[in-house]
């Protein structure tokens, strides 16, 4: 194995057919069936060596978790500040609502102001460790400034394509750090189509989701930290704004590992992904119990992180849902609006349309008596409302006309 890569790291393995792929390959995704490829660690190893004392040895960013992550030291050679966000208490809404108590997990203070720092602070250190040039990737906007952000930093080439209507302020952002930018008709989907030919692989490496193995591993610290700033005792339920997916499918593997590790107690967190009713494709797979989540017509939503009608890794995606005994929510956009007010009010965050639309969720599972009064429950805000700034405009203007509030 490359001196480049975590020695606890066994490779990666096809969470489909079972392919093993060592940590060094050029394969983006399984040689055999083309499915996601999934980090394997030797946690015996990792049990040996590591441990939560340790921690604070790795800085306060997600590298503290360098014992799960795939590289070895002295990397990473790109750190930015990602990860370490705040877990903050919403006590007002957990008597309103009904719960033990409630966290949000605000992701707006990450490089570029979203998750997508994580996953993609990941990517572009594997990209170097393979000795990769360019990077290319769709998005809906968070992902696509993360990824410009990290090329920049490394001297990558950077190529973006992303929908039309794309909020202005992600493809300014794009353009300021350096990376090209298409706009497309229609959504994430019809980005990525027009990605392939305009950045080709292998010249292009694909940091689309779960088109290669290591933005995976960058979304687990979520889970890492949620266990850590809960003193190792796991929330009941965490809902997820669930677009692509990356974040829920990590979080579940992060909980997977600790527990071998026995450095978490109690359950497993119910992993509730929350989706808009404009774009619900994972919800319909989950109430008919479906074993693949079919393509939505129609996408629309404000929501642009939402706005996935064929997430890639749908059997994942159902699995880390159908283990945890969670659920799949979808809530209106009027909802989601308000839950992205009422959030930013609580927690004191300038909330994201996603993030609303975690609040909305919350108060749909209480309505159907999917969380109990017992419940202690983490949201997310998964990035910063500034780059939302149209939908806050109507939040406010529907908020004013029915005069409950300025």
């Amino acid at each position: 194995m490359s001196s480049q890569f975590n020695p606890a790291l066994l490779g990666f393995e096809c969470a489909a057919c079972g392919r093993q792929v060592s940590p060094g390959s050029p394969e983006p995704t399984c040689p055999a069936c083309g499915k996601p490829l999934v980090a394997r660690y030797d946690l015996a190893k990792v049990a040996r060596t590591a441990s939560p004392r340790d921690l604070d040895r790795g800085g306060k960013d997600l590298w503290r978790y360098r014992a799960l992550l795939p590289f070895a030291e002295p990397r990473p050679e790109l750190r930015l500040g990602e990860g370490g966000t705040p877990l903050l208490g919403l006590p007002r809404l957990a008597r309103e609502l009904g719960v033990r108590e409630l966290w949000v997990k605000d992701e707006a203070g990450n490089p570029t102001q979203s998750f997508k720092a994580r996953g993609l602070a990941l990517a572009a250190n594997g990209a170097l460790a393979l000795g990769k040039r360019a990077v290319a990737l769709p998005s809906a906007g968070n992902a696509g400034s993360a990824a410009a952000a990290y090329a920049a930093a490394a001297g990558l080439a950077c190529r973006i394509t992303v929908p039309e209507d794309t909020p202005e302020a992600f493809v300014l952002e794009q353009r300021a750090l350096g990376a090209e930018v298409r706009q497309v008709p229609g959504t994430i989907a019809e980005a990525a189509v027009a990605l392939r030919e305009w950045a080709p692989s292998p010249e292009w490496w694909n940091v689309a989701t779960f088109k290669e193995p290591f933005r995976l591993e960058g979304k687990k610290t979520l889970g890492h930290e949620i266990a850590e700033q809960t003193g190792w005792r796991p929330p009941e339920v965490i809902f997820y704004p669930t677009g692509g997916g990356t974040g829920l499918v990590g979080m579940w593997r992060a909980f997977l590992e600790l527990r071998s590790l026995g450095w978490i107690e109690g359950a497993t967190p119910r992993l509730v992904a929350v989706q808009s009713q404009g774009c619900a494709p994972v919800v319909r797979a989950v109430r008919t119990r479906a074993k693949r989540i079919e393509r939505w017509a129609g996408a629309a939503t404000l929501a642009s992180g939402l706005r996935v009608p064929a997430p890639f890794a749908d059997e994942l995606i159902l699995t880390s849902i159908g283990e945890t005994g969670g659920a799949a929510l979808e809530v209106s956009e009027e909802a989601m609006l308000d839950g992205m007010m009422d959030l930013t009010r609580a927690a004191g965050c300038f909330a994201c349309p996603e993030g609303g639309a975690t609040l909305a969720g919350l108060r749909r599972a209480r309505e159907e008596g999917l969380v109990s009064p017992e419940d202690r429950v983490v949201l997310f805000n998964t990035g910063s409302g500034l780059k939302y700034l149209e939908a806050w405009r109507l939040a406010t203007r529907r908020r004013e006309s029915r005069g409950d509030g300025s």
